[in-house]
């Protein structure tokens, strides 16, 4: 009755042990947390440097959200990378509260992080007020590793120079900038591609001339009463793409030159800054949004803006024959 039965020896159950050190750090680098990696070098002798070349270093605070700087974590930050070996970093991201004490360490995690020839950075600190948020330094603005960076609540000094080389990808958000300190970003991106603002403030001309940006997302802009920009004009006759979504606390939307773009997707909500918001402003924003965009050849139309486009329709707006809505957002 149980000749078929096979007996499974200890050494079978643990196949993963078996696999060579490098897979098993690739395999340890796409956790979630550097922290979970850590914890496996308490399974044996064997586990317990492995960790220490894993590709990608992952830091987010368990309660980032908080309004607490908790110096426990920015120890075990230190600790963590006091102990990982000085290998080429794939990826790096830390996502945490911030109080300026901390400055000197979040730079010299960046300083390794740029020592190890990082190319995906992600970087998001919450500081309580404008004065705390981090400010970057030269080292880190001049750095051409990076290909791929996400910078959040993170200040860039305008007397600084911007030099990111290889950079294809940019998302800046929940940050103060005008017009010279987004002028500084892009002449020093001459490789960027895509460049995404989220919740930033101050601006109110977007002048892109570089060739090499072709996908511009605008994903919001709600700033504090006295920094919203009435008007935001937008100049950027390369791009191919653009994406306005988010809310947005203004009275319209200015195209000046986007004769190249090709795809737009509309996806925001207007609401009150120096005036209330009524439907005649959100239609006749909308209405100029698709009047300038009549080159265009794929149109997305979210929720938000589909409601508005029901009531332009409804008092016999036509869409132009050449632009066509791909898919209303359920």
């Amino acid at each position: 009755m149980h000749a078929n039965v096979k007996v499974v020896k200890d050494d079978d159950k643990d196949q993963i042990s078996k696999l060579p050190d490098c897979l098993l750090s690739q395999i340890l680098g796409r956790l979630p947390d550097t922290r979970y990696a850590i914890r496996t070098g308490t399974l044996s002798k064997r586990w317990k440097h492995i960790w220490t070349s894993v590709p990608n270093l992952v830091f987010i605070h368990p309660h980032s959200i908080s309004i607490k700087v908790n110096p426990s974590f920015f120890s075990s930050v230190d600790k963590s990378i006091t102990q990982r070996q000085r290998l080429r970093l794939k990826k790096f991201k830390l996502h945490s509260n911030y109080s300026p004490r901390f400055e000197s360490q979040v730079n010299s995690w960046l300083h390794y992080a740029i020592h190890c020839n990082v190319e995906d950075l992600f970087l998001k600190l919450y500081g309580l007020e404008r004065r705390n948020k981090f400010s970057l330094d030269q080292i880190f603005l001049s750095s051409s590793c990076f290909t791929d960076l996400s910078l959040a609540g993170c200040m860039f000094d305008p007397t600084r120079a911007v030099s990111w080389q290889n950079l294809t990808s940019l998302c800046i958000s929940y940050v103060t900038l005008n017009e010279d300190l987004i002028e500084n970003i892009l002449s020093g991106t001459p490789a960027l591609e895509t460049l995404e603002l989220k919740n930033c403030y101050c601006y109110r001309y977007l002048n892109i001339t570089s060739k090499s940006v072709k996908n511009l997302v605008l994903s919001g802009q709600v700033p504090p009463l006295q920094n919203c920009s009435e008007i935001i004009e937008i100049n950027a006759s390369n791009i191919l793409s653009l994406t306005i979504k988010g809310r947005y606390a203004l009275w319209k939307f200015v195209l000046l030159n986007v004769s190249s773009l090709v795809e737009a997707d509309l996806d925001y909500v207007k609401c009150p800054c120096f005036r209330n918001t009524d439907k005649e402003d959100e239609e006749e924003m909308l209405k100029g949004f698709i009047l300038k965009l009549r080159n265009v050849k794929n149109l997305k139309v979210g929720t938000s803006c589909f409601e508005v486009l029901a009531r332009l329709k409804a008092k016999g707006f036509v869409f132009p024959s050449n632009l066509k809505v791909l898919d209303f957002t359920p």
